[in-house]
C-alpha cells in the first residue's frame, strides 16, 4: 500500500462534508487539509493546491476529483510513468465506451476543438481531471497565464502546457460512474463557460500556428 502525502481542498463544502474532511485531517498526520469558506471553482483551487504543494518542495502533484470515480489502482502506474518522464504531463484516458452517453457528446466536441488548437492528436482525453503535474514547469505556467478557474481547467492547462513543448503521455484509466454521486456540472453555465475557453484557446492557436507547424515538422508526429 502507498503512503503519499494528500493535501485536500475543500472548495466551500457543506457542514456535514467538512466535518468528515476534520476528521479524516486530523487522523493522518499526512493529510493536510485546506478550506475555502466560499466556493471558488475547481481550477481555482487546484492552482492553489499546486503552489502550496510547490511551497513544500514537492516536484510533482497527482490531481485526483473527489467524487470517487477515479480508480486509486491506478496511482502507481502514474507514479512510475513520471518516474520515466519527469517533465512530462502524465493524464489519464478514459474509453468513451465508459462514459454516459449524455456525456460522449462534449467529450468528442472538447476533443477535436483540442485537436485543432493544438494541430495535434497527441492530447487523447483533454477532459479527465486524473493527471499528474510536473510541478516547477506548471507554475511557470501559472505565474504568467490566467487558466480557466471552474471546469474549463483541465483542457484549458493541457492545451497551454502543451503549447509550451510540454509532452503528455497517457495511462488508461477506468471511471466509475454511478447515479449516487452528484455532478456539480451546471450544463448551460459550463459549456458557455468551455465554448468561450476554446474560442480564446484558438485565437491563441492562431499566433502560435507557426510554432506548432515547426514542432509537427521535426518530431514527425501527429
Amino acid at each position: 500500500m502507498l503512503h503519499l502525502p494528500c493535501i485536500i481542498l475543500d472548495d466551500g463544502s457543506d457542514a456535514k462534508c467538512q466535518y468528515v474532511l476534520q476528521e479524516v485531517a486530523a487522523a493522518n498526520k499526512a493529510v493536510t487539509l485546506i478550506r475555502f469558506e466560499q466556493n471558488r471553482g475547481k481550477g481555482a483551487v487546484v492552482c492553489d493546491g499546486f503552489l502550496r504543494a510547490y511551497s513544500e518542495g514537492y516536484t510533482h502533484a497527482l490531481q485526483i476529483d473527489a467524487d470517487g470515480q477515479h480508480d486509486l489502482a491506478d496511482v502507481p502506474a502514474f507514479l512510475d510513468r513520471a518516474q520515466k518522464n519527469l517533465t512530462s504531463v502524465i493524464s489519464g484516458w478514459r474509453d468513451s465506451k465508459q462514459l454516459p452517453r449524455s456525456r460522449r457528446y462534449g467529450r468528442f466536441i472538447t476533443d477535436l476543438w483540442v485537436w485543432i488548437n493544438t494541430f495535434s492528436l497527441q492530447i487523447k482525453d483533454s477532459m479527465c481531471g486524473y493527471r499528474l503535474y510536473p510541478l516547477a514547469l506548471t507554475i511557470d505556467l501559472l505565474s504568467c497565464e490566467h487558466i480557466g478557474q471552474r471546469m474549463d481547467f483541465d483542457t484549458d492547462i493541457l492545451v497551454r502546457l502543451f503549447w509550451r513543448g510540454i509532452n503528455v503521455e497517457h495511462i488508461a484509466t477506468q471511471i466509475h460512474y454511478s447515479d449516487d454521486i452528484t455532478s456539480h456540472f451546471k450544463l448551460i453555465r459550463d459549456n458557455l463557460r468551455i465554448s468561450r475557453m476554446h474560442a480564446r484557446l484558438f485565437c491563441g492557436m492562431i499566433i502560435r500556428f507557426p510554432m506548432l507547424i515547426s514542432r509537427r515538422q521535426k518530431t514527425k508526429r501527429w
